[in-house]
Formats: C-alpha cells, sequence, structure tokens
C-alpha cells in the first residue's frame, strides 16, 4: 500500500510538474500554443525574473525526494541524471512546440533543486529510519498537492467566473 501511495504521488507529482513548467499552470493550453515563442539562451541568469529561478529549483527539489522514496535501488548519480533527462527533455519539448523560452538557467536551476531534494532526503535518513521517513514524506506530499489543487482551482473558477460575469455585463450593454 505504501509503495503504491508512495508511486502514485511521484507520478502525480511528474504530471504537475509537466504542468507547471511546460504549460506555466494554464487550464487553457491553446493559449499557450498559438503563442509560438521559441527562443533558445545558452547565457546562464541573464534574463530577469528571478522570482521564475527561484520557483524552478522549489518545484524540483521534491523531484529528489520522492524519487528517493520510490527508488531505493538506483543509487544517487543515477536519480541525479533522471533528473536532468527529465529538465532537458522538458527544455526541448519547449523548443520543439515553441511553448517557451530552451533556457540553461532552467536547467542548472531545476537540477540544483533535484540535487538539494536528493540530498535533503539523505540527511533526514541519517537520523529517520526509511518507513518512518518515506511515511512522512506520502503524508506531507499529499497535503501539499491537496493544498495545492485546492489554490489552483479557485485560481481557475475565479477567473472563470470573471470572464463570464464580463461577457453577462456586455450583453446588457
Amino acid at each position: 500500500m505504501e509503495k503504491t501511495l508512495s508511486s502514485t504521488l511521484l507520478v502525480l507529482y511528474i504530471i504537475t510538474l509537466i504542468w507547471v513548467v511546460l504549460f506555466k499552470l494554464q487550464f487553457d493550453i491553446s493559449t499557450i500554443i498559438h503563442r509560438h515563442q521559441r527562443s533558445f539562451n545558452l547565457i546562464p541568469f541573464s534574463y530577469p525574473s528571478k522570482a521564475e529561478i527561484i520557483l524552478n529549483f522549489l518545484f524540483f527539489i521534491p523531484f529528489g525526494v520522492l524519487l528517493n522514496v520510490v527508488f531505493k535501488k538506483p543509487g544517487f548519480f543515477s536519480k541525479l541524471l533522471f533528473i536532468l533527462a527529465f529538465s532537458v527533455t522538458v527544455e526541448l519539448l519547449q523548443y520543439i512546440f515553441a511553448i517557451g523560452v530552451t533556457d540553461i538557467t532552467d536547467l542548472i536551476t531545476n537540477g540544483m533543486g533535484g540535487l538539494l531534494g536528493l540530498i535533503l532526503y539523505m540527511m533526514f535518513n541519517a537520523f529517520i529510519d526509511d518507513r518512518k521517513l518515506d511515511k512522512i514524506i506520502v503524508t506531507i506530499g499529499i497535503g501539499l498537492f491537496l493544498i495545492f489543487l485546492f489554490i489552483q482551482g479557485s485560481h481557475y473558477w475565479s477567473e472563470k467566473l470573471k470572464v463570464e460575469s464580463g461577457l453577462r455585463t456586455q450583453a446588457l450593454i
């Protein structure tokens, strides 16, 4: 049961991560696809959005943690390589589909976030038994995921209500 729950959480996290990184939390993917913004940046930390740098870093920390919870046999570097490969794949998909900036900064921050997640798990595992630590992480992960869904759902419905009320106002005029 615990293995199934932690694996399910990892899958949901990866789907959410793709939605966050690739589609920038948009519910209407067609608006992103129709932007046709394709650019390639190989100069690290050259754009002004420090918030995106921090968010990319923070969003990848759970990736390292969850990989340690779900996969016990692969080593540290195999997990780090998986995180880096995932990040490269997402960046290439952004370029291929022209839905964002393919940026070396994202690869660096994503990799560093995942690395920190791997290290944090190892540090806590030095003091807490694997099974107990995994239960704690899965419990916290489910809670954070539900909070994230609630926030995104609230945002979606508030935007939808704004649009609908705006349409009703225009119809009355």
